[in-house]
């Protein structure tokens, strides 16, 4: 659906160029919600401006359905632009305006009849959930219908593809949940593409079939949601996961129990990564049963990435009569993730 390769960005200030985009690549295919994730500075909203074409890059090429949109000016591009709707961190409303109006200010400017946007207002204010509030102005609002405002204005003209800039930063935590709630809902619905930017791994980890980490201008890792959660390869990615799951040893198993294991031949410190079905197996009572092993569960977690299970155990396994790689073996064809900590140990 997206296509973007090769994309450069720099801007001159001061006499200074900076490279808010490095050589950028990335596939988003169509149907999916693609969250882009970095720090503030990271070039994030460039990328996203540049996605829609709000800002021209240096270099590279952008294909939407397609079509290279990086390749066309004027009137075509302006086209092209009416199939992307965007929302904004702080939802750009017309003050003067009502609920009603700010929704048909994008058909009226593409010359929309008058009875036509009248019935495609009415549509889209039922469709999240402010039909009762389609006279009122925006300062009458609170924050999250403001939003909601703003993502059925973005829909007014039936785009391909949301792009959602910060749409929640400047949201609390319970409105954000029932705003990824109604963008996950319009996304199965009209099976819309949504490309959502952020700096939060919660949004994320919350509706986001993929993600790409951002840093410096330069995407350093990129996959579906899981894989990326999972195996996180770059310290950029492990920064942002480690704030929304356990990925790290805690301290004490660092400095007590790891320490018990570093010369043992038959026990080992192991992280256990149960994704999807394999987090709702008893693994850990059936390895006890099957091996002359005893198991230790020194720190775990259970969480959800979108809709897929997701856990994490820290153990300490050991063999009374040797079997461990067997005992280790059993785990991975069960499907379960292995990170063991110690040197791997050879089987007595």
């Amino acid at each position: 659906m997206i296509e973007i390769k090769n994309l450069t960005k720099v801007f001159t200030s001061n006499g200074n160029k900076i490279v808010a985009l490095d050589d950028v690549s990335l596939t988003i295919k169509k149907g999916e919600i693609y969250g882009i994730i970095g720090l503030s500075g990271a070039g994030k909203s460039t990328l996203i401006r540049c996605i829609n074409m709000l800002e021209k890059p240096d270099q590279g090429q952008i294909f939407i359905g397609g079509k290279e949109i990086t390749a066309l000016s004027g009137r075509q591009l302006r086209k092209e632009r009416s199939k992307i709707g965007m929302i904004f961190q702080h939802f750009n409303l017309l003050s003067s305006r009502t609920v009603a109006g700010n929704v048909a200010f994008p058909l009226e400017i593409a010359g929309t009849p008058k009875a036509q946007i009248k019935e495609r207002v009415n549509e889209l204010l039922y469709l999240v959930g402010l039909a009762d509030k389609a006279n009122m102005y925006p300062a009458q609002l609170s924050g999250g219908q403001k939003q909601r405002v703003g993502i059925a204005r973005a829909l007014a003209n039936n785009p391909e593809v949301l792009l959602c800039d910060e749409a929640t930063s400047a949201l609390d935590p319970q409105t954000t949940k029932s705003i990824l709630a109604l963008l996950q809902d319009i996304n199965k619905r009209l099976g819309l593409t949504i490309v959502l930017i952020t700096h939060e791994m919660e949004v994320v980890k919350e509706i986001c079939d993929s993600v790409a980490v951002i840093d410096n201008g330069k995407i350093v890792e990129n996959g579906p949601l899981v894989n990326v959660f999972a195996h996180p390869r770059t310290e950029a990615a492990r920064r942002f996961i480690k704030g929304v799951i356990q990925i790290d040893l805690p301290e004490e198993v660092k400095e007590y129990h790891l320490r018990q294991v570093d010369d043992s031949k038959s026990a080992v410190i192991a992280r256990l990564s149960f994704i999807g079905t394999s987090a709702g197996e008893p693994v850990v009572s059936s390895l006890v049963r099957h091996f002359d092993v005893d198991a230790n569960i020194l720190a775990g977690n259970i969480d959800h990435l979108k809709d897929v299970p997701f856990g994490t155990l820290v153990v300490e396994l050991r063999a009374k009569n040797g079997g461990l790689d067997k005992a280790l073996k059993y785990l991975a064809e069960r499907g379960i993730e292995i990170e063991v900590f110690n040197d791997e140990p050879t089987s007595a």
